[in-house]
């Protein structure tokens, strides 16, 4: 029996020490818990003895956009500064979403002495505290405050007559020899109006105005304190201390004033193509502690067990791997289902709901998402864009049966990208044309949720196009290509209940199948257009090279823009010259040295590729012309993408029913040169 007992007991000590080898995991000590990492990887989280955790940052890709900080380092120790210079933030607090900054008192303006009303601002640009910035005052922890003698204050909104709220102060005949009253309001004590006031700030905003007066019925000629010394302020809540507010100076005296502490409060702003927008702030869940902003970073709180006996020791060995299967689990399924409502996935439902092909498989789990993708093993890897890398993978859910899909996963984890894949799903997920990639499905379990497309074969017609090879795709076949081209995005701009502007055209983003059929992909960049508006106001976002320069310099995105990037691609078939990077002698963009050559005749065919002078024929010179057309620098003077599909198909049909005419010697000599 005792050497059955000492067996079990050194079991129970080996079992033991396993699970708290796993404790760390679920009861993470204060040391554990400042190992968590509080910033984004190789990005500077601290600024002298302040902290600076994600989304703030003070370095290029450290920070959400408008979070950005400066660190002051001609300061000892150095400061961490919000605006231009002029609020130092000292603490964040990234659980309630709220910082705390000191700034100046409020300057005011005028001479209230003559009994003229004073004025003055708090806050604003200046301040770093902007309209559709993320900051503002925080609402019920700040308070409106006036020290000194006879004043009566009103705080109201900027810019608008909205009083926020009001405050009176009134003196004896001698306040240096009174002392304010005080009484307990709310959280803490607060002056009653004798000397001073204190009053309550319930509606957060980035700058409010301040008007100032005398109470005058309460002046006497005869008194020394006519035009008293004062202070009017915005401090956090519990900060103003009135019996030493007075030792403040008169402005005249030049006694340097001390800085006021504020609570701001701060949330993140998205907005989506269909125009919804809102605002956000980031929590770990009940009982979670460390950083919602980062991804896993919320860690379990959980109150350990003393080990007093063999029972106790027992329930600890199987408690604990309980625990810590139970945590592991919850904390999975808490995460996944903050990624689902921060992918907006209840808005996808609704999106797909109507879409009862796609509808119950569209959203995909992230255990089949990994299965498929072999954990995104690198072997994978079908190529790199600038949205991420594309994966090849095998679903079994599509047409209940094994099948090849590309999954796209973005490289890095910003707010850009989700609201890319966002915009995505959405307009794909509408879509239905045969020359448009089709979207099967997308995960929404993680931080930049991958999107699973249908397998194209054939790779991207940039791949075919700049290969090292003399000879390339064939003209037939260039030409057929840019028919295709331009027939879905008049199906985009024209054909459906909500014009698409995809505003990314160009070779790379032409996926060509098994018979080089067009699949147009990476919507990412592209934006709805109301059907009763030309075009929205956008941050420029199109491939350099492809990008129409009018609405490079004006943000204003119309369909135009798209036909503009399509000219674009037909010089590149015509010259088989990378828009990107050429440049000619002079010094000329392709657009350029292929229009000025265009307009001088016979020095045009200097910039064709040699192939196409082979086997095209006036049909080269029509693309050509219809090419210069669609890369015209003023929008109004492009013609419409309908227009440039019918001149095409026009020339595509005349050019097939030539080669149906053809002798068979000639159809054998330009099948020797196009290498078909």
């Amino acid at each position: 029996m005792r050497t059955c007992a000492a067996t079990v007991t050194r079991q129970l000590l080996v079992a033991a020490a396993a699970a708290m080898a796993l404790l760390p995991e679920i009861l993470p000590a204060e040391a554990a818990m400042d190992q968590v990492p509080i910033g984004l990887p190789n990005c500077p989280t601290s600024c002298g003895n302040v902290s600076v955790p994600y989304p703030f940052g003070i370095s290029s890709g450290c920070y959400l956009p408008g979070f950005s900080l400066t660190c002051d380092t001609s300061h000892t120790p150095p400061r961490l500064l919000l605006g231009d210079d002029t609020l130092q933030v000292t603490d964040i607090f990234v659980n309630n979403s709220t910082l705390r900054a000191h700034g100046p008192e409020i300057s005011v303006r005028g001479s209230i002495a003559t009994g003229e009303i004073a004025n003055g601002t708090w806050g604003g640009q200046g301040w770093g505290l902007a309209d559709g910035g993320p900051y503002v005052l925080s609402a019920g922890h700040n308070e409106f405050i006036i020290a000194g003698c006879h004043l009566f204050a009103e705080l109201l909104v900027a810019g608008s007559d909205l009083v926020v709220n009001s405050c009176g102060s009134v003196c004896s005949e001698n306040p240096e020899a009174e002392l304010p009253i005080m009484r307990t309001n709310g959280r803490c004590k607060k002056c009653s109006g004798i000397r001073c006031c204190q009053a309550g700030i319930p509606i957060g905003r980035t700058s409010y105005d301040v008007r100032l007066a005398l109470v005058a019925n309460l002046v006497r000629a005869n008194n020394p304190y006519l035009v008293p010394a004062f202070s009017v302020l915005i401090a956090e809540e519990g900060w103003f201390d009135a019996n030493t507010a007075f030792n403040v100076k008169a402005e005249e005296s030049g006694a340097v004033r001390t800085t006021v502490p504020v609570l701001l409060a701060w949330t993140t702003y998205f907005t989506i193509s269909n125009g919804s927008s809102g605002y956000y702030t980031c929590k770990c869940w009940d009982g979670y502690q460390g950083n919602p902003y980062l991804a896993g970073e919320c860690q379990a709180l959980i109150v350990g067990l003393g080990v007093g006996s063999g029972g106790a020791l027992l329930f600890l060995v199987l408690g604990n791997t309980f625990l810590v299967h139970k945590v592991k689990a919850r904390r999975k399924e808490k995460q996944r289902q903050r990624f689902f409502k921060q992918n907006r996935g209840q808005l996808l439902q609704q999106l797909i709901s109507q879409r009862a092909d796609i509808s119950e498989r569209m959203i995909i789990s992230l255990e089949e998402i990994d299965k498929a993708a072999n954990n995104f093993d690198k072997a994978r890897e079908l190529g790199n864009g600038g949205h991420g890398t594309v994966y090849k993978g095998i679903l079994s859910r599509i047409l209940s049966s094994l099948h090849v899909v590309a999954i796209k996963r973005s490289k890095i984890v910003i707010q850009k990208e989700i609201d890319e894949f966002i915009n995505e799903v959405a307009i794909l997920s509408q879509i239905n044309h045969t020359n448009v990639v089709k979207l099967h499905g997308c995960c929404l379990e993680t931080e930049v949720p991958p999107l699973i497309y249908e397998f194209i074969s054939n790779g991207t017609l940039y791949n075919h196009l700049h290969v090292e090879a003399l000879v390339s795709l064939s003209w037939t076949n260039r030409l057929r290509i840019a028919v295709e081209v331009a027939r879905v995005l008049t199906y985009l701009h024209s054909f459906i209940s909500m014009p698409v502007i995809h505003r990314d055209i160009k070779s790379p983003n032409i996926l060509l199948d098994e018979n080089l059929t067009v699949k147009l992909s990476d919507f990412g960049a592209s934006r709805y257009i109301p059907i009763n508006e030309t075009g929205v106001h956008t941050a420029v976002q199109v491939t350099l090279g492809y990008l129409d320069p009018m609405y490079h310099s004006t943000g204003h995105l119309t369909k135009k823009n798209d036909v503009y990037s399509f000219g674009v691609l037909l010089i590149e078939l015509l010259t088989r010259k990378k828009p990107v990077s050429y440049r000619s002698n002079e010094g000329y963009s392709l657009v350029v040295h292929f229009v000025t050559l265009l307009s001088q005749g016979n020095s045009f065919n200097h910039i064709l590729d040699p192939q196409v002078l082979r086997e095209g024929g006036g049909e080269v010179v029509d693309v050509a012309l219809l090419a210069a057309l669609c890369v015209k620098f003023i929008g109004d003077e492009r013609p419409t993408m309908r227009h440039v599909e019918m001149a095409l198909e026009g020339i595509h049909a005349a050019t097939e029913d030539v080669s149906r005419n053809m002798t068979d010697d000639e159809s054998e000599e330009i099948g020797f040169y196009s290498g078909v």
